[in-house]
């Protein structure tokens, strides 16, 4: 890779400040009360361990010589069509469950789960 760190310059990113009230309880959030916090923290770690697989999976292949790469934003647009195509397949999904604790056939798993929102919305004005 002919890329290299100094070549680039840090830039300020323009955000807007949330004027809204910021809650003072944390547990106020209505998915934490839903979800133990176990189970996030299961996921959390499985998410990680994914990514990091991928990353080394990555790096051998460019170490190996069977993949070029000409840029570091190349390698983020690989890393992410890839972590794409692995979450968008049963197994990757039977990954996460598994390493959540569930026992499960990919064959079984969902990857179009329906969404199923309690709440409507008046689109009215």
């Amino acid at each position: 890779m002919d890329d290299s760190l100094s070549t680039y310059n840090l830039a300020t990113l323009p955000f807007e400040i949330s004027r809204d009230p910021i809650p003072s309880d944390p547990s106020a959030n209505p998915f934490r009360l839903v979800v133990d916090p176990v189970m996030r923290m299961r996921l959390r770690k499985s998410l990680f361990d994914l990514i990091d697989s991928h990353d080394a999976e990555l790096a051998r292949y460019v170490s190996d010589g069977a993949l070029a790469l000409d840029s570091y934003k190349e390698y983020v647009e690989l890393f992410a069509r890839s972590l794409r195509e692995t979450m968008s397949s049963k197994e990757g999904v039977a990954y996460l469950l598994e390493a959540c604790g569930f026992q499960i056939d990919p064959e079984e798993v969902n990857i179009y789960p329906e969404t199923r929102w309690r709440v409507t919305r008046d689109d009215e004005f």
